[in-house]
């Protein structure tokens, strides 16, 4: 495994701007924390797709919203076959469970339990909360910025997804990550 710190220069010259720094330091920061979700997935028996599904389903838990099992699948890019066996597995290691839609009874939404996110808040709460204590460093304005590039930065990587050479993306493109 490759960790420490990110070489911000080229083999061909100086380091780049101050932007591409940025850029370059993200794309480290999302190999890290792919890794560390793969060591989630790893010591929970559990396949990377399942992992991006419970947190599917947390952040649709955490905006009040239902998440059907279908839209589940639009979201992980899924065809219906895949998603019928992840939502299987997950049933049967506890982590979520079928329900019924509150507003349209023939719908079947998927549901984490509460068991599923106390393992998540176990191994996952103190990156969280080291995350947010250095958060808790930046005013009002800085937040912001930070904030308005993270999402531009989603809303670009699901973009190139939706036009991606070979079809593009299957993903539910109302699935937008809650603020």
């Amino acid at each position: 495994m490759i960790t420490g710190r990110v070489r911000l220069s080229t083999p061909s010259g100086p380091a780049p701007g101050p932007e591409l720094e940025i850029v370059h330091l993200l794309r480290a920061v999302v190999v890290e924390l792919g890794l560390h979700s793969a060591r989630f997935a790893q010591l929970h028996g559990m396949h990377p797709t399942d992992v991006r599904a419970l947190i599917a389903l947390m952040d649709a838990r955490r905006a009040g919203e239902e998440m059907s099992v279908g839209r589940l699948g639009g979201v992980l890019g899924l065809n219906s076959a895949g998603t019928t066996a992840l939502v299987d597995r997950l049933e049967r290691a506890g982590h979520v469970r079928r329900v019924r839609g509150a507003g349209d009874r023939r719908k079947v939404v998927a549901e984490v339990e509460d068991s599923a996110v106390a393992l998540g808040r176990a191994f996952f709460g103190p990156l969280i909360e080291r995350s947010a204590e250095l958060l808790r460093g930046y005013d009002a304005h800085q937040l912001a910025a930070v904030r308005d590039f993270l999402d531009g930065v989603r809303t670009a990587a699901a973009e190139a997804g939706d036009t991606a050479p070979g079809g593009g993306s299957q993903r539910d493109p109302r699935h937008r990550t809650p603020r």
